[in-house]
């Protein structure tokens, strides 16, 4: 970008077409709307719709999520990407620039907290996201998933002591194994006292001699982990399974991170979802319509059987129970609401006309049979 100009990202609220007050079930309703318009299955090849749907996702993580919705609307995107705040991907970070500005204050007068100190203690590792896919029915009945996450381990050869094989670790010389060196200055106002991280051994206290070969001193390697998760019935686009301690090592005997697994539901061909309750469209005859008749319908158990009464016209809704999504948080499921559309026939033979004629002229209907064409029309509406 010319000039180093940053493009700023669309206001959250805008992207999902929402007011700043709207409710969780707003936005929500709001989101699934926008996702399966430019869910990639639906816009295949279709770069700008996929643009969007990253956008429309980016969005309702935030606004879904009353933490990060009220970070948001205090402090707008500088509130929820990491800037002064803790995110994905930086552990135990939090407020690191402030850290700083209270450390050198503190050592300024004989510093009873060193920076040196506290960043070589136990550190939370970094928490990982991962984003998983799965079918309409899936999170209608719930499934089990294997993922495969990279993530930092323990090196294979050494243990994750850094050491080679064989070999053991030295107090480092410099800092005498505290891990921090402090430096002391006279001046008129007094005696400062700075202390900062040993940068002979990193602040962890120790001198590798002969680094391990596999991982150069490290203690870690990259790997490739299966991970086996429950995906309970009920989920929807949007819900997060936190998997704790699967995230990235934490630093000097700290924990692990956590794993957190976003959920992304793909759309179905029949079926639509509205909160735990499924609906579906099902075409009907003209006939059918006026003399009632037992239809299949689909639901998620299979097909079943259904008597819609005569004259049913098109748009009637019937609900039935129990036909629906698994309660997340609870027993019990939603319905299912079948919505029937009567089917005008296109072609008619003859024979069909006629019995149609009969039937109107039974009925006290006046057909225009007229066979005139538009443009013929317009000549007798004008004098042509």
């Amino acid at each position: 970008m010319e000039g180093g100009e940053k493009v700023s990202k669309r206001d959250y609220y805008e992207v999902l077409g929402v007011d700043r007050n709207a409710s969780e079930q707003e936005i929500k309703r709001a989101y699934r709307k926008l996702a399966k318009k430019y869910h990639p299955d639906m816009n295949p090849d279709d770069k700008e719709a996929e643009k969007k749907f990253k956008e429309i996702n980016e969005a309702y993580e935030v606004l879904s999520d009353p933490q990060k919705k009220a970070r948001y609307d205090q402090f707008g995107h500088q509130g929820v990407n990491g800037q002064g705040f803790g995110g994905f991907g930086q552990g135990a970070g939090g407020f690191g620039g402030f850290d700083d500005i209270f450390d050198d204050i503190f050592d300024m007068f004989g510093g009873g907290f060193s920076k040196g100190r506290r960043k070589s203690g136990p550190r939370k590792g970094a928490d990982l996201k991962y984003r998983v896919n799965i079918k309409f029915e899936e999170a209608a009945f719930g499934t089990e998933k294997e993922i495969k996450i990279n993530r930092t381990e323990n090196c294979s050869v050494c243990n994750g002591t850094g050491a080679k094989p064989g070999t053991n670790k030295t107090t480092c010389p410099k800092c005498n194994g505290t891990g921090e060196v402090r430096y002391a200055q006279n001046t008129p106002f007094g005696q400062f006292v700075n202390v900062r991280t040993c940068d002979n051994c990193n602040g962890t206290g120790e001198i590798i001699e002969e680094p391990c070969s596999k991982c150069g001193g490290t203690g870690k390697e990259r790997k490739e982990r299966k991970i086996n998760i429950k995906i309970p019935a009920g989920v929807d686009t949007g819900s997060v399974i936190p998997l704790r301690g699967e995230g990235e090592p934490g630093e000097r005997g700290g924990p692990r991170g956590d794993l957190y697994i976003y959920i992304n539901v793909q759309p179905h061909e029949i079926f639509e979802r509205e909160g735990d309750d499924v609906i579906c469209e099902v075409p009907i005859s003209f006939v059918q319509a006026a003399l009632g008749d037992s239809i299949e319908v689909p639901t998620l158990d299979g097909k079943v059987r259904y008597n819609i009464p005569e004259g049913t016209q098109t748009g009637t809704i019937f609900r039935l129970k129990n036909k629906g999504i698994h309660h997340l948080r609870g027993n019990g499921r939603g319905d299912q609401y079948v919505k029937v559309v009567v089917q005008v026939p296109k072609r008619l033979n003859e024979k069909q006309k006629e019995l149609l004629k009969e039937f109107a002229k039974i009925s006290g209907e006046t057909l225009n049979e007229s066979k005139k064409g538009f443009f013929d029309k317009v000549k007798d509406a004008f004098g042509g």
